[in-house]
């Protein structure tokens, strides 16, 4: 089979790579139908997170269930399932406590020995404890697959911000970043009840998309003027709840500027630029509490899943362009370049 590989910094390949099949008896193989491009696999193409010559990436997909081995029992051939971006055993303490991240039997697509999502088929270790069945139907609304596809990863992270940062009904939330996550942290804190919702985002396509999510503000600015931005319109107090999804210094030292006294940061951008802009004297001195991680989408999925197909939320809209495997090195340029948001591989 086909799929993607990483050879070095903007040197991203499509080559033929053996086909997955079950080793053990709790794997599965999906044949996928739709797969991404995630802004965190942009680190690797740029050459700031290391990877081995040939590695495999991605992994954000779904498909169909092609064979199962001897022990699973949620899914079967011919099923429709979404995989996390990162497989679990189900089982375990933590798993048990739905922080499948931190499983110590699990672990993240396109890590050496294992299959990347952006392939033409993946071997999915611990089936039953990570794949989560969709419904059959879904395959023939484009509209609907693509807005389940985004709950593998950048709906479940936005969602966890949203969640770390103690989103309630009536908040004001501040979402500082304007990709993907940024945007789904924006739909996640309209859908728990966030009265006003402030998109921090220069891209006037992006923050068109945080409007239409829920957005009520947005500021189009950074570092000192940003933090005078949200301040002048929350009149001087700060947003209740701030969701992180940059992973810079400068994004965390605003998130933390722009909580209210007593407010809460939930940071899900992956980290890429020190630790420096976490002020924990101005976190004490103002009570502000900090959390996040990375999100464990095993265990938000099923819940937003049941409102994307009750149309409650549907975040299909972060995706505005669609290639093929082929077309696969063209969309890491399309996003490293920032043309395009968040890229679909249709197979």
């Amino acid at each position: 089979m086909r799929a993607t590989v990483i050879h070095g910094p903007n040197d991203i390949r499509v080559e033929e790579v053996p086909d997955p099949v079950v080793r053990k008896s709790t794997d599965a193989v999906v044949r996928t139908v739709l797969a991404c491009i995630c802004g965190s696999d942009l680190w690797a193409y740029r050459g700031v997170a290391k990877r081995e010559k040939g590695q495999r990436i991605g992994h954000e997909f779904l498909g169909v269930v092609e064979a199962v081995g001897a022990d699973v029992r949620s899914v079967k051939p011919g099923d429709l399932v979404v995989a996390p971006f990162v497989w679990s055993d189900g089982v375990c303490e933590f798993c048990a406590e739905g922080l499948q991240t931190s499983c110590p039997h699990g672990g993240f697509w396109g890590t050496p020995g294992s299959d990347g999502g952006q392939g033409e088929a993946v071997r999915v270790p611990f089936a039953d404890g990570t794949l989560v069945q969709l419904p059959a139907d879904a395959q023939s609304d484009p509209r609907l697959l693509t807005a389940m596809l985004a709950l593998s990863d950048v709906m479940s992270t936005g969602h966890h911000a949203a969640v770390a940062a103690g989103v309630r009904p009536g908040a004001t939330v501040a979402v500082v970043g304007d990709g993907a996550v940024g945007l789904c942290g924006v739909l996640a804190a309209k859908r728990l009840g966030a009265e006003r919702i402030i998109a921090m985002g220069r891209h006037e396509a992006r923050t068109a998309i945080a409007r239409t999510f829920g957005a009520t503000d947005v500021v189009a600015a950074r570092g000192d003027e940003a933090i005078d931005a949200v301040r002048e319109l929350t009149g001087g107090l700060g947003a209740h709840a701030v969701l992180e999804a940059v992973g810079t210094e400068q994004s965390m030292k605003t998130a933390i500027s722009i909580a209210r006294d007593g407010g809460a940061v939930g940071y899900v951008g992956v980290p890429h630029g020190g630790s420096a802009g976490v002020d924990i004297g101005q976190m004490f001195d103002r009570n502000v509490s900090l959390r996040g991680g990375v999100a464990p989408a095993r265990a938000y999925i099923p819940e937003l899943l049941a409102d994307v197909l009750a149309g409650v939320i549907d975040p299909s809209p972060v995706f505005d362009a669609d290639v093929t495997l082929d077309g696969v090195p063209d969309g890491y340029r399309a996003m490293d370049e920032r043309t395009a948001l968040k890229v679909k591989i249709t197979f």
